[in-house]
């Protein structure tokens, strides 16, 4: 059985993550949503390695969402057979539900966001697993910050772990990770990575999701002026001081 190389970098940090958050227990039943990116690509044989290592019992089961546009999966199977990772597709009328349900030339991706999400957690609860591992990275995570604090007027961003309220916990061993090292990996195995010419929304007349690219440029931006900014932005995702803010709940009057 043929094994992907990860590097030594990647391995620690994606433990470490395990281990701080306590992501994957002994006997967890894991579902991991893979779309073919390089993000579910990485996140899939990262599992692999810590599943070889960890000194205690998990299953995962790789599953990709079928949006009903004809889409023909066999090579992302046929990638799994090969390197011993438990696969299934999944198939919803999602891109039919989308035709009903999105207006020309609006924003489509947290709409698709949200009816793949929901799939995967119809399946991971219908087949019994009780955690789902999603690929978000530490930018990501980032961007979402800065896309919630510019465009909602709240401070989110994306959380290692938590519940939602079916039971279902949800997992992000990857959140620590940054997105070149997901690029590194792929090239530096030869995979095939999906790209978003995959996305169902392509075949939409609708707006492209320039919030999401805005906030990468800007995150870029602000690295090629302040060198180590995501290391400090990363740090301050643990250290908060909500208590600094305006939210009259938090001061400690």
């Amino acid at each position: 059985m043929k094994r992907a190389e990860l590097s030594k970098k990647l391995i620690k940090q994606v433990a470490r993550t395990n281990v701080e958050f306590e992501l994957i227990k002994p006997n967890d039943r894991v579902l991991v949503g893979l779309s073919g990116g390089k993000d579910s690509l990485t996140l899939v044989h990262a599992l692999k390695h810590i599943q070889r290592v960890a000194p205690y019992d998990f299953t995962f089961k790789a599953v990709t969402i079928v949006y009903g546009m004809g889409e023909n999966y066999d090579f992302l199977r046929r990638h799994c057979e090969e390197y011993g990772i438990e696969y299934d597709v999944y198939e919803t009328e999602i891109f039919e539900i989308a035709k009903e349900k999105i207006r020309q030339n609006s924003s489509y991706c947290s709409f698709f966001s949200r009816m793949r999400r929901g799939a995967l957690y119809t399946y991971a609860l219908e087949k019994g697993f009780n955690k789902l591992a999603l690929g978000h990275h530490l930018d990501d995570a980032i961007e979402s910050f800065f896309m919630n604090m510019f465009y909602n007027g709240t401070m989110r961003s994306m959380p290692p772990i938590y519940k939602t309220q079916k039971g279902l916990h949800v997992i992000r061993p990857l959140i620590e990770v940054r997105e070149a090292q997901l690029t590194g990996f792929v090239k530096k195995n030869g995979f095939m990575a999906v790209g978003d010419e995959a996305c169902p929304a392509m075949r939409f007349d609708i707006k492209e999701p320039y919030v999401r690219e805005d906030m990468k440029r800007f995150v870029k931006e602000l690295e090629g002026r302040f060198r180590d900014v995501v290391k400090y932005i990363k740090a301050s995702f643990r250290h908060i001081h909500d208590d600094t803010f305006f939210d009259k709940e938090r001061l400690k009057v």
